[in-house]
């Protein structure tokens, strides 16, 4: 469901910053968050509150009532309020700890420090004094205490950068930027303190990637949207410091409106207890009504001869009247057959099964020192019920570790390891590495094990040094360089980082950027590049190209993306060695990798001379620009010269193919929701075999209204089912459901695999009424689902979905805060102790390091504790029923006079007095009959000293009495196989399958790599969305800016020429080109005069 904790009414919200006076009127929530569900006052009432939700707690309390009338009551209440206060007890202290530790977590969000502003000055004050309006300073590497306007900050032009590894997932790098009224604040506390902004914009809401508001100052107004917003939840990276003002806090912010409350999880056996407890109470009531119309037809029989014995007051003649208090002495009697022991005994039992969890060796992840963890004793039973397994993907499928893995240059493959023979070695931990001492500024961190490639670039081969040079220039990464040496990447995507690692120690270190040059240290020499162009990434083009001069003059076009887009743009002359690194690329991508081509081209200074006046009109074009820049980009891109191609391994968790393949064959179905791109979700959908090239079909959802989104999903599934079903396209009811359940075409479609893949935007369309149901037959019918470019709130809507509609038991596993709600919302909720922090494992009800212990969470643990729990159930059933019994049947025998059959003083404590204390003074007695001291008081009857200690220490006796117990248990145990071997149940067949199953090995098709000749992926085309090629030729995150040498301006694809050109303007003129700038990565360009554009502005023109 939607969470919402901002007030009902309203609308919008005004924050007038440095003026708490102001925004204490609204009464807007604190910073401080609770994920706690009781307090000191509301404890007890709401925790008996949900204990009495259990029938048989509530059974017991009136019973309890009953037997404080000493009209119908034959026991003392005493019996009754001590294990029901022992049960209420026991239960409420397992809650009150769980809640301690959540309060304990709060309590250490809730105390971090933060610097705000107040009365002038900058003083340390915990987040959960943080209030909406004030401004807050945050170093490099902290955390955002709130949903925040940014101000200004250390970079050049306002801009600063974050991570938002806890709202969506993804680790690269995303940037921000402030108004520029307000960057020119600084660091400047008086400034800041005499900032009285006002901001008016939308109230609370859980909509991370969209913020409309406007900021009123000094008589002017500027829209706001959220490239300006740092969301709580974001780290700041590599920026040295920025200011910002709070406009929502606390449990107003995104993120926690992204976070399902804390839910009160019971699992199924414990709805099918309360089900039995009222079927049970129901046969109780019965046998109470059999004995009181027995009793009261006794009494008007034969009764009545004996009352003139009986000194019974009159009230108590009438026969009707005795039935009456027969029947409810008979209700406390006969109440044994509902058992208040069976909940503390429920409890006991999986209070030991989640020890056996947290002391399993097999899930305990050494390198981290991380044990498995129940964090709950109430769910184990249902870990072996799971029928869907909701996933993340980033840190909790993958490690998020980007590695440069193989490539192929001019034709040959580098990355393999062959033995003396010339065969190939699996490569291991264990396999040499190879040795990059040659390089002092390697990055010692990089692992390659193929030694062939270093010698060919000792050897200078030419092909091989520009494959790396061309790495080491087409990106948009910025170094950084705290010692010297000591090179830093800052990357927008991973992908972008692992290549620039691997050109870095193979000799080509990217050592330093200005927005006109790139310094390169070749083989240990300084080199630098003059930056003509920046060809910048996006999603239409699926590459990027940079356009040179090197140090001899000569002009190179260097580019690199995906291979089917590349190839397209290639000189005739490549066929041979393009149809080769294609036989390349198909391994590479049958492995898992995420594979790129490179390619490059010389540039005549007449052409290039040319080409840069038609990009230059195209770019102050009016109409169309962005369709003019890419018809020049393609002219420039044509004719390139193939290079080779790279292998990016996302490394997999290990074990991750086949923990989804095993726990794919228990017929338990995976989604995976991540809040990647749709692109990185596929890949490693391929990586971990849930995406295969052999699938029927893979269906991709991606429309961006409800009517497209629809015929998407009604298309799928008239594919799956034949074009004859479309009478069942949605809204099914159960009657045609069940049959076409029968229907051959179905049985077809369990044989035949296809895959769902849908986008967040389409997913919005797809959760609505109309769409939910046909959304759930499409994806059930479906082998694999991902969900990519989703909310955390919309994971869980996910989850709440599949719980409404196929009423399973779901599991849903994830690493970071932008899971937590899906983990709520679950029926169990797994937390992975990863790299995003312990947000989900703070959240979870089981947590341990590695996705694959997941299939022994489940499949060992899960069917054991299901499988025990079962078998106790029928037992203690079984138990109870036969002792109570004994008393409905003695009622027959004593005129239904509501005796009790057997004495109350073996029912309870006394009986297990009995039982274990006769076993202790049997040995107590032994041993002291013949001890020293017996013999020393009756030295004539007790003559055999030590005799007990010296035949117990014989092993002939052990040896009978283990005869003894084999002759009187073999028989049955015989009887038992006999019958199993001849009259097998359906578990004793599901058994034997398994054994045979697991003697043939694992089935290798679920497991093996497929090669994949259809189509391939690119790493780059997963990348970003946008590139950052503006950002850097524009120089605003240069904090020195540099002045050009070259004989060419720098180009930018929306900014045109910077610097100084030689290229005539061609009559457009400065005014012109400033007008009708646009800014390709969000953020708004200014002349070095121009100032902020203003709302009126906008109207204006």
């Amino acid at each position: 469901t939607k969470l919402n904790f901002s007030s009902a009414l309203e609308e919008e919200r005004h924050v007038r910053a440095n003026d708490r006076d102001y925004n204490e009127r609204f009464s807007y929530a604190d910073n401080r968050i609770k994920t706690a569900k009781y307090n000191v006052f509301t404890f007890l009432p709401i925790n008996l509150f949900e204990q009495f939700q259990r029938f048989a707690n509530a059974y017991f309390l009136v019973l309890l009532i009953l037997q404080l009338i000493p009209e119908i009551s034959s026991l003392s209440w005493f019996t009754t309020i001590v294990p029901l206060v022992l049960v209420l007890a026991i239960t409420a202290v397992k809650d009150a700890t769980d809640d301690y530790f959540r309060h304990k977590s709060d309590q250490q969000v809730n105390t971090r420090q933060s610097q705000v502003l107040i009365k002038g000055k900058l003083q340390n004050e915990k987040w959960m004094n943080v209030r909406v309006g004030d401004i807050i300073k945050l170093e490099n590497n902290q955390f955002v205490a709130a949903d925040l306007l940014l101000l200004s900050s250390s970079e050049p032009y306002g801009l600063c950068y974050i991570e938002t590894a806890e709202l969506d997932g993804e680790t690269n790098l995303k940037v921000r930027q402030a108004l520029t009224v307000t960057s020119d604040l600084g660091d400047d506390v008086a400034k800041l303190a005499d900032f009285s902004g006002e901001v008016i914009c939308e109230p609370p809401n859980n909509k991370l990637d969209k913020f409309t508001g406007t900021l009123c100052w000094k008589d002017n107004k500027y829209s706001l949207d959220n490239e300006k917003m740092l969301l709580r939840g974001c780290v700041l990276r590599n920026t040295e410091w920025c200011f910002g003002l709070v406009i929502f806090a606390g449990l107003q912010t995104k993120l926690m409106q992204n976070c399902g409350r804390t839910k009160f999880k019971r699992t199924s056996i414990d709805k099918l207890m309360n089900t039995l407890v009222l079927w049970i109470f129901g046969f109780l009531i019965c046998m109470g009504i059999i004995l009181a119309i027995g009793n009261t037809i006794w009494e008007q029989k034969v009764g009545s001869d004996f009352w003139e014995y009986l000194q019974w007051k009159e009230l108590t003649i009438n026969a009707v009247f005795s039935g009456f208090l027969t029947f409810w002495s008979y209700i406390i009697i006969l109440n044994t057959v509902v058992p208040i022991s069976l909940y503390v005994s429920v409890e006991v039992l999986r209070l030991g099964h989640s020890y056996f969890i947290n002391w399993d060796r097999r899930m305990y992840y050494s390198r981290k020192a991380t044990p498995a963890e129940a964090r709950t004793t109430t769910l184990n039973e249902e870990l072996g019920q799971v029928e869907f397994i909701f996933s993340d993907k980033t840190g909790t499928l993958t490690q998020n570790i980007m590695v440069f893995n193989k490539c192929s240059i001019n034709g040959k493959t580098y990355g393999d390891v062959y033995d003396e023979f010339g065969h190939k070695v699996d490569i291991t931990e264990k396999t040499p590495c190879v040795d990059f001492s040659f390089n002092p500024l390697m990055d010692r961190k990089f692992r390659f094990h193929d030694s062939s490639l270093v010698e060919a670039i000792k050897l200078e081969e030419p092909l091989v040094q520009e494959f790396f040079r061309l790495l080491a220039l087409c990106h948009t990464i910025m170094p950084e360089e705290r010692n010297e040496g000591e090179l830093v990447y800052q990357a927008q995507s991973p992908d972008e980082g692992a290549l620039v690692t691997a050109a870095r120690n193979f000799g080509f270190v990217f050592r330093s950027r200005t927005p006109e040059t790139i310094t390169l240290y070749e083989m240990g020499q300084a080199v630098t590049y003059q930056l003509l162009a920046i060809l910048d990434f996006n999603n239409v083009r699926k590459r990027m190209s940079v356009i040179v001069r090197n140090p001899k003059g000569q002009l190179k076009l260097y580019s690199k993306g995906a291979d089917t887009i590349l190839f397209d743009r290639l000189d005739p002359s490549n066929e041979e060695l393009m149809f080769t690194t294609s036989e390349h690329l198909n391994e590479f991508a049958g492995e898992g990798l995420r594979t790129l081509a490179l390619a490059y081209k010389d540039l005549d200074e007449d052409v290039f001379d040319e080409w840069m006046k038609k990009l230059l009109f195209a770019s102050t074009a009016l109409d169309n620009r962005e369709e003019k820049l890419g018809a020049l980009y393609e002219e420039i891109e044509q004719g390139m010269l193939l290079l080779g191609a790279t292998a990016i391994e996302d490394k997999l968790q290990e074990g991750v193919p086949e923990t989804i393949a095993c726990l794919t064959l228990a017929n338990i179905k995976i989604w995976v929701l991540t809040g990647d791109k749709l692109e990185t979700a596929m890949n490693i959908g391929y990586s971990c075999n849930m995406l295969r090239d052999d699938m029927n079909t893979v269906f991709i959802i991606s429309g961006h209204t409800m009517l497209e989104v629809q015929q998407e999903l009604r298309t799928a599934k008239e594919k799956i089912m034949g074009p004859s079903k479309d009478k069942f396209s949605s809204g099914l009811d159960m009657e045609k459901t069940e049959l076409y359940s029968s229907d051959s075409v179905f049985e077809e479609t369990i044989i035949a695999e296809y895959a769902l893949i849908i986008n967040g935007h389409s997913l919005a369309h797809a959760l609505e009424a109309d769409l939910e149901q046909i959304l759930v037959d499409v994806a059930c019918l479906c082998k694999t689902v991902i969900c990519c470019r989703v909310t955390p709130l919309q994971k869980a809507l996910v989850v709440e979905l599949i719980k409404r509609h196929k009423r399973a038991v779901t599991l849903a596993i994830g690493d970071g805060a932008n899971d937590v709600s899906m983990i709520k919302t679950a029926h169990i909720g797994v937390g992975i102790s990863g790299q995003e922090g312990m947000q989900a494992v703070l959240a979870s009800d089981y947590s341990f390091a590695q996705f694959r212990y997941l299939q022994r969470l489940l499949l060992v643990h899960g069917r054991w504790s299901y499988h025990r729990m079962c078998n106790f159930l029928c037992y203690f059933f079984y138990k109870n029923f036969a002792f109570t019994l004994v008393h409905f049947w003695y009622g027959f025998l004593c005129g239904f006079s509501a005796q009790i059959g057997l004495d109350t003083n073996y029912w309870t404590a006394v009986n297990h007095f009995f039982i274990w204390g006769s076993l202790a003074v049997y040995f107590a007695i032994l041993f002291a009959m013949h001890s020293d001291g017996i013999f020393t008081i009756f030295p004539n009857q007790f003559p055999f000293i030590g005799t007990a200690r010296n035949s117990l220490n014989q092993k002939i006796v052990w040896l009978v009495i283990l005869l003894t117990t084999v002759v009187c248990i073999m028989p049955m145990v015989a009887v038992r196989f006999i019958k199993a071997d001849l009259y097998p149940t359906q578990t004793d067949k599901v058994r034997l399958l398994q054994q045979a199953t697991r003697k043939q090995g694992p089935q290798e098709q679920n497991l093996r790599r497929v090669r994949r000749t259809s189509s391939r992926r690119s790493a780059y085309a997963f990348a970003h969305q946008q590139g950052y090629g503006e950002l850097i030729t524009s120089g605003k995150n240069m904090k020195v800016p540099t002045s050009s040498t070259s004989t060419y301006p720098l180009y930018s694809p929306t900014r045109g020429l910077t610097g100084t050109s030689s290229v005539k303007n061609s009559g457009v003129n400065d005014t012109t080109r400033d007008q009708t700038e646009t800014y390709s990565t969000g953020f708004r360009r200014e002349s070095d005069q121009s100032q902020e554009v203003t709302v009126e502005d906008l109207e204006a023109r």
